[in-house]
């Protein structure tokens, strides 16, 4: 079905793989009639290199400085984007910028201050030039696909699933700071990615859908980090045998393969499909040249693709759905045991055996909603599915959420609304909330299928500090509905009879033309900023200094740690722009006494500054600069800062919610230490906000509570050595390595400075 080959490949004409190896080689150059080709040059013949080439402002192939085509945030993000940019010098968006509403968009939850963000982006999009898109009209990589997509281009997105390489984008998800560096016409500056293709061959079965193909390659690449901060670039006969809506199906969901982003090759599908939406303009054709080079190849043979599920508690953990109906106990008792390890709450005690019913597995709720799962063909498939039956009248809920109000303006024209309702299936307006843990949580201990994106821990609304504890596995919406027309039981789609019927599309644009308010290139420079009580600004940082004492004031051992686990979604969305709030949610599911720990070390710092004394709010300090200064006699505390660090093995897979880093910031964090980073964009996040990302080779020797002392940081970081002193300040200093993996200039600076907004304010 799926196989990995991690030494490259030669692609010739789109069509034949050539295995980098001696043999494979020799038959290319047979091939050719031994032509001559260079594997250089061959690299050069990706979509990939094309359109970074295009983009790139710097004068080499290797160190990219990037300018965006557009931007896209949600209303979790795009209040603090406005506010950093704004205290930056932000005059006006020197590019179209779409500011969507649909993560907060349940505006009881937390009084007026969901809709107050509302009002702010509209106030924004106003007085800067924006792009608005109001509640319940669109998710944001729907209106994205629809209205701002092009092939070759490049769009920038404060959300990690900003996928758009099936429209011949390429698309990036970033911390708010990345953006930000647009909007006040700087670069996205990154080393040049490896590209690592995926081939494509043969046509799906009836009944396996794009969530089945995605999560199949997840499965595959995921925990080797295959495809770790690379472009996947889809090529190979099989893209042509897919739709577009199929093709954005698989795409959207590249992201959970900690990839960089992700393009495809283009043919007259996508020309029709922008030609329907009304930008027919937006097209060209995209296609690899005679001979590229890929760094690596992923080969997948969609006639092969199973039913598949991803089981609790991440989109890798994998099994076909045969297969876990065949080895259920197995596989659930394995799924508990690992589930159990992911949970900080001991106390609870996970069961997902209980879930077994006359020897099939129950769920209580099935979800078909967001970028990934609400498109129009994916609908319109479980609908086909589901015609002629009912969900039943116990525990088993079903809700569907078409990823725009034009998809659910043709579904309800077309009449596939009609037959979905008397099913049982409820229909509700375009919302992301089941995807980060803003809607549809599902009662305690219950288990919920779904077509989203995630399934962390948290990401369905549960609070498994406070007992409250339900479970997610990802499914394609088409098994999701033959799992409702069984009342719940888990069934794969392709163990239905089905006859598959997709109406065709029509794009209503005037809904948008409606609605939508576009200001680009019509700011309004008088427009006042709407603020709400909940709004606002950031507390001031200051720069880096030359020492630091950092108190370990969390240390977590789990293989992985999600952003979610930094900063919990779902109820705390409705703080995102609130930053002394929302820091009080930090690692709050991880590790609860985090933030008490922070607040005890940052009033030392708080009383550094003022030029008091820090040792009255932590009587322990004395001890650790009496220790320090045995062997470091400048060292005072007048030239160290005093601060707050976390250990994680592996922190930041998922989201690229900032907020993850600039709550640690905001409770007086300098910086991380891991074994390696999730992502890329986590760690941009860090050195936006100030945090040095330290890397460590061995096994940490300290433990939570220790101080650790690194002296000269600032001369040590500008000199980009390979190794960096620290040290445990127990009864005596203990030394250990650290290192900071290579920082681009304007990153060294941004840390210097303390924060990307004191970079920007001392660079206008």
């Amino acid at each position: 079905m799926i196989k990995l080959h991690d030494e490259g490949a030669y692609l010739l004409n789109g069509n034949e793989i050539y295995i980098d190896n001696k043999e494979s080689n020799e038959k290319l150059k047979a091939k050719l009639g031994n032509r001559f080709f260079n594997k250089e040059d061959a690299k050069k013949n990706t979509i990939a290199y094309s359109i970074l080439k295009n983009h790139n402002k710097s004068d080499n192939d290797e160190d990219l400085n990037i300018k965006f085509d557009a931007m896209a945030s949600h209303d979790i993000t795009f209040v603090g984007i406005v506010q950093t940019a704004r205290a930056s010098g932000l005059t006006k968006f020197p590019i179209p910028y779409v500011l969507t509403n649909c993560h907060n968009s349940l505006c009881a939850v937390g009084g007026t201050i969901n809709e107050d963000d509302h009002l702010f982006g509209l106030s924004a999009a106003k007085k800067y030039g924006g792009i608005y898109v109001p509640p319940h009209l669109a998710v944001i990589h729907q209106y994205m696909r629809e209205m701002m997509a092009g092939c070759g281009k490049m769009i920038l997105g404060s959300d990690s699933h900003t996928r758009y390489g099936a429209l011949g984008t390429m698309a990036i998800g970033e911390g708010g700071g990345e953006l930000v560096k647009q909007l006040l016409s700087k670069t996205y500056d990154i080393s040049y990615p490896e590209v690592v293709g995926v081939y494509l061959t043969g046509k799906p079965q009836k009944g396996i859908g794009p969530q089945d193909v995605a999560l199949s390659i997840i499965g595959q690449v995921f925990k080797s980090g295959f495809v770790k901060n690379k472009v996947m670039e889809f090529v190979g006969p099989g893209v042509g045998n897919l739709s577009v809506e199929y093709r954005n199906g698989i795409d959207v969901m590249t992201t959970e393969t900690t990839c960089l982003s992700s393009i495809w090759r283009t043919d007259s599908k996508v020309e029709d499909y922008l030609e329907l939406h009304g930008r027919k303009d937006a097209y060209k054709e995209l296609n690899p040249g005679e001979i590229a080079y890929y760094d690596k190849m992923i080969c997948v043979d969609l006639s092969e693709v199973k039913s598949m599920i991803a089981m609790p508690f991440h989109p890798s953990n994998v099994y076909t759905i045969d297969e876990l109906n065949a080895n259920l106990y197995d596989i659930l008792d394995k799924v508990e045991k690992d589930a159990q390890g992911r949970i900080s709450n001991k106390s609870i005690k996970i069961s997902l055996k209980d879930k077994v019913r006359n020897n099939r597995l129950y769920v209580e709720q099935g979800c078909i909603a967001g970028c990934a799962g609400g498109n129009y063909e994916n609908i319109c498939e479980a609908s086909n599915i589901l015609q002629g039956n009912s969900i039943g009248n116990d525990e088993f809920t079903l809700s569907i959420y078409p990823s725009s109000q034009p998809v659910y303006y043709d579904l309800v024209k077309n009449g596939v609304a009609a037959e979905l309702m008397p099913t049982g299936a409820i229909l509700k307006t375009a919302f992301c909330g089941p995807c980060f843990g803003g809607g549809d949580t599902p009662a305690n201990n219950s288990l919920s299928i779904r077509h989203t994106t995630r399934n962390f821990p948290n990401r369905e609304g549960s609070k498994p500090n406070d007992g409250q504890l339900s479970y997610v596995a990802l499914m394609d919406a088409r098994s999701i509905a033959a799992t409702a027309v069984n009342k719940g039981f888990i069934t794969a789609a392709t163990d239905l009879d089905t006859n598959f019927n997709i109406p065709k599309y029509y794009f209503n644009k005037t809904i948008y033309d409606n609605r939508v308010y576009d200001g680009f290139n019509k700011a309004k420079k008088d427009e006042n900023l709407r603020f709400g009580p909940n709004i606002k600004d950031w507390p001031t940082m200051e720069e880096l200094s030359d020492n630091l004492v950092l108190k370990v004031s969390s240390l977590i051992k789990d293989p992985v740690t999600t952003t979610d686990e930094l900063i919990p979604s779902g109820d705390t969305s409705s703080y995102r722009s609130n930053p002394l709030k929302l820091s009080e949610f930090t690692l709050s599911r991880k590790d609860p006494e985090y933030v008490g720990r922070a607040k005890q070390i940052q009033k030392s710092e708080k009383d550094r500054i003022s030029g008091k004394s820090p040792f009255d709010a932590n009587n322990d300090l004395e001890k650790v600069f009496n220790t320090v200064k045995k062997d470091f006699d400048s060292v005072d505390f007048k030239n160290t800062a005093i601060g707050s660090v976390i250990y994680a093995i592996k922190p930041g897979d998922g989201s690229a919610r900032e907020q993850a880093a600039s709550c640690q910031k905001v409770l007086g964090g300098y910086a991380n230490i891991a074994k390696e980073y999730a992502t890329k964009r986590y760690r941009s996040n860090l050195i936006n906000w100030g945090l040095v990302p330290f890397v460590i080779k061995d096994e940490p020797k300290f433990e939570c509570n220790d101080y650790i002392f690194i002296p000269n940081i600032r001369e040590a970081i500008s000199e980009h050595p390979s190794e960096i002193d620290a040290y445990i300040v127990r009864d005596k200093l203990e030394n250990f390595k650290l290192k900071v993996d290579k920082l681009t200039d304007t990153e060294l600076k941004i840390i210097l400075s303390g924060c990307l907004i004191n970079y920007n304010r001392n660079n206008k």
